[in-house]
């Protein structure tokens, strides 16, 4: 079942970029990620109404969805979206894969969880293959103000991914169940969205673009709906630190598509990278037992 998550998670997410590069152009970002969020909502909670299967959390608990709203499903692709104008999508990708990093420090800051060995190597290695695979388009972005500022907003949209993913666990952990949560937090970041649309004075555009209102639908039914879903269950299930590797995997399928549809071509270090992080996967997914004899400081985790 994990493993099924884990692959669904990863082949939803990277195609997802694709789609969010056709949103790009007249309508503003606001706008579009509202659209994309209230779009989710609606289908979420009338789909979990239909099946009677919509619960209302507690009122003691709506602080914590409003939490997960704002991280998860407002303020962090507001800050990807942005940065996807000013950086290749692949750089972008590769700082949103740090995520893996910020999950198991704020797992240890927020709930204690040790860091153990084996998540160190999988992380090292997954990152290290990222940074093979785009070290091209990092040397061919532009070094100047556009480039910090993509930098900027990327790295603050990946924080704020790591730190929702510690609400959705602590949610998990008190009862509200990943559906639940998804479902109402959707919504909430759509209302959010829309007042922060309303304070700065962007103006609601209507789009009529057949592309962008197939990649509307595309991120708000797949990528939104089912693919936080099948996310926030992994997390519940295996934890953040091993979940966020998810994050590391798909901008490889992001890659595959880029080879078959935008003519991406393949060299010895984007090839090596390539390996490095499926290694990263498979020592990730490693029975325990058998990482022991990798790391030997396994047991003394941090």
């Amino acid at each position: 079942m994990t493993m099924f998550l884990f692959i669904t998670t990863v082949l939803i997410w990277g195609t997802t970029w694709i789609a969010i590069a056709l949103q790009l152009g007249d309508v503003p970002v606001l706008v579009s990620v509202f659209y994309r969020f209230a779009l989710a909502g609606v289908v979420f909670v009338l789909t979990l109404a239909l099946m009677r299967r919509l619960e209302w959390p507690a009122w003691r608990q709506q602080r914590w969805i409003w939490a997960q709203a704002m991280c998860l499903f407002s303020v962090n692709f507001i800050c990807f979206y942005i940065a996807a104008g000013y950086l290749p999508s692949g750089v972008v990708s590769l700082i949103f894969s740090l995520a893996t990093v910020f999950n198991a420090l704020n797992a240890r800051l927020f709930f204690g969880d040790r860091i153990n060995g084996q998540t160190l190597m999988a992380a090292g290695l997954g990152l290290g293959g990222l940074a093979l695979i785009f070290a091209g388009d990092i040397a061919d972005a532009r070094v100047g103000t556009d480039a910090w500022i993509g930098m900027v907003f990327a790295g603050v949209g990946t924080v704020c991914f790591s730190l929702g993913n510690m609400v959705s666990r602590r949610n998990s952990a008190h009862g509200i169940s990943p559906v639940t949560a998804n479902a109402w937090g959707m919504c909430y970041g759509a209302l959010i969205l829309l007042a922060l649309i309303g304070l700065s004075g962007t103006t609601i555009t209507l789009p009529n673009d057949p592309v962008y209102l197939g990649a509307l639908a595309y991120l708000s039914v797949i990528g939104s709906v089912i693919g936080f879903t099948t996310y926030l269950i992994m997390v519940a299930r295996i934890g953040s630190a091993k979940a966020a590797y998810a994050t590391v995997m798909f901008p490889i399928v992001a890659l595959a598509i880029s080879t078959a549809v935008e003519g991406y071509s393949w060299g010895l270090m984007n090839t090596a990278g390539l390996a490095l992080a499926l290694c990263g996967n498979l020592v990730m997914f490693a029975p325990a037992k058998m990482m022991r004899r990798f790391t030997p400081r396994a047991r003394h985790a941090i």
